[in-house]
């Protein structure tokens, strides 16, 4: 079991946003582990990790050489990642400089990816949708290659 879906969501003034249930259950019975790392991504939204995923990630990180790239993608996803653990109600607490990052207000989307959530406000969902149509329209073999 994975993360799959796309939920339309909010999230309220003091930044909590509700994870919905598959998703919490796929984090207890597959992860052990309610917490999630939520972090940066190069879309202009946030990433979700399981505390399990995160650890493999960063050590991912941690195997590149010292350089650029490397500082760059410190800077970018590890040094904002902020471990939120879900509340009774299943939401987790997004800090403000990553809402401000994501630019999420009130109406937000949450989107499983298989082993990461994505978290978007509406707008910028929208934006990633339609970029990624755009791409697979450029090369529709790439979808036939994949099997759909």
């Amino acid at each position: 079991m994975n993360f799959t879906g796309e939920f339309n969501n909010s999230i309220d003034p003091k930044g909590r946003a509700s994870i919905p249930a598959r998703f919490r259950e796929v984090l207890a019975e597959v992860h052990g582990d309610e917490r999630l790392v939520v972090t940066k991504n190069w879309e202009d939204g946030l990433t979700a990790y399981p505390l399990s995923r995160w650890d493999e990630v960063k050590a991912n990180v941690d195997k590149w050489p010292a350089g650029p790239k490397k500082s760059a993608a410190m800077h970018m996803m590890v040094s904002p990642a902020a471990v939120c653990g879900l509340d009774k109600q299943g939401r987790i607490q997004i800090p403000e400089s990553l809402r401000a990052y994501a630019g999420l207000q009130k109406e937000i989307v949450v989107v499983g990816m298989a082993d990461k959530i994505e978290i978007y406000s509406q707008a910028k969902h929208a934006e990633v949708t339609r970029s990624a149509a755009a791409l697979i329209k450029a090369d529709p073999q790439f979808m036939a290659d994949m099997g759909f």
